[in-house]
């Protein structure tokens, strides 16, 4: 393991028209109905979300990628170029699930050229132990919850207004971290 690297968190989730509802209201004995335009178009986002290992006072860093359509190989590469660019070539330990997209031959051959980056799987079920997961739920219970866009346009500036409102909180990306109960600087015993 690298010891002055990224330990930077991969995930991917998709948007579509289809309205995260959170909450509704309506007389007792009425049903609410939600009116809105519904296609199966969807958009893929990608978010890496690192941490240093040996200075924390460098503090976290949120990369943002948005596609239309579902991410595949080719695609993770692309959005791994531009996170070897966000990190200035800075050695990246990439922790990821087992999507296998992420593990596929091509992204291996491609990921062993690479001499700044070291890929590192999540155990299989454990959703938890990822902070992006709490990126998506933040994302998705405030600027996505029941919103009806007409176009996926509209979802997609809602979900960059989450990351924005994100990037621009102190705590919530170091909040992430400690929710999933993952420690990287340990205390140093005091004399």
């Amino acid at each position: 393991m690298k010891k002055r690297a990224w330990i930077v968190f991969f995930d991917e989730s998709g948007i579509s028209l289809l309205p995260e509802v959170r909450r509704s209201y309506a007389p007792r004995g009425r049903t609410p109905l939600l009116r809105h335009r519904l296609n199966w178009k969807r958009a893929g986002m990608a978010a890496a979300l690192g941490y240093h290992a040996a200075d924390p006072e460098r503090g976290p860093r949120l990369c943002f990628h948005l596609k239309p359509g579902s991410y595949n190989t080719t695609s993770l590469i692309e959005v791994l170029e531009q996170i070897k660019t966000f990190y200035a070539g800075e050695p990246v330990v990439l922790v990821w699930d087992g999507l296998s997209a992420h593990w596929s031959r091509g992204m291996r051959a491609w990921a062993g050229e690479q001499d700044w980056l070291t890929l590192e799987r999540l155990p299989a079920y454990a959703p938890e132990l990822n902070p992006v997961e709490l990126l998506w739920s933040a994302i998705k219970t405030r600027e996505l919850a029941n919103l009806a866009g007409d176009h996926l346009a509209d979802v997609a500036d809602a979900a960059e207004r989450g990351i924005h409102r994100v990037c621009s909180s102190e705590q919530l990306p170091w909040s992430f971290r400690t929710h999933t109960g993952l420690i990287m600087h340990p205390q140093t015993p005091q004399n």
